[in-house]
């Protein structure tokens, strides 16, 4: 059974960083994309970033291009989210989630199969 779980939310100042890390299981890690997502009350949950199976292709939400950094470690069955300058903007729910498909719209919430609990992330002005 595919299991994902988020960690490493929780309140920061604006200006500050998190690290957030998603622990998948029931998988064979390596052999799939992961992807971030957040979501706020009332709006549809949104791409905010995306790597491959390998690590060498990495995607990024314009919104938190140059900011928030995606990586895996394949060998721990690891995501991180690093995540720095952060703006009230920021503050909101953060899902991981895996695409099992071949070819994956990376941007696409419906292309991911499986999804963790949600890791929260409030940013303070």
């Amino acid at each position: 059974q595919v299991h994902l779980t988020e960690s490493g939310g929780g309140l920061v100042q604006a200006g500050g960083s998190l690290r957030l890390s998603c622990v998948g299981s029931g998988f064979t890690f390596s052999d799939y994309a992961m992807g971030w997502f957040r979501q706020t009350p009332g709006k549809e949950r949104e791409f905010v970033s995306a790597i491959s199976r390998s690590g060498s292709g990495t995607y990024y939400a314009d919104s938190v291009k140059g900011r928030f950094t995606i990586s895996r470690e394949n060998a721990e069955n690891t995501v991180f989210l690093q995540m720095d300058n952060l703006t009230p903007e920021d503050t909101a729910d953060y899902y991981c989630a895996t695409a099992t498909k071949f070819r994956v719209k990376y941007y696409d919430r419906s292309d991911y199969d499986y999804w963790g609990q949600g890791a929260q992330v409030i940013v303070s002005s």
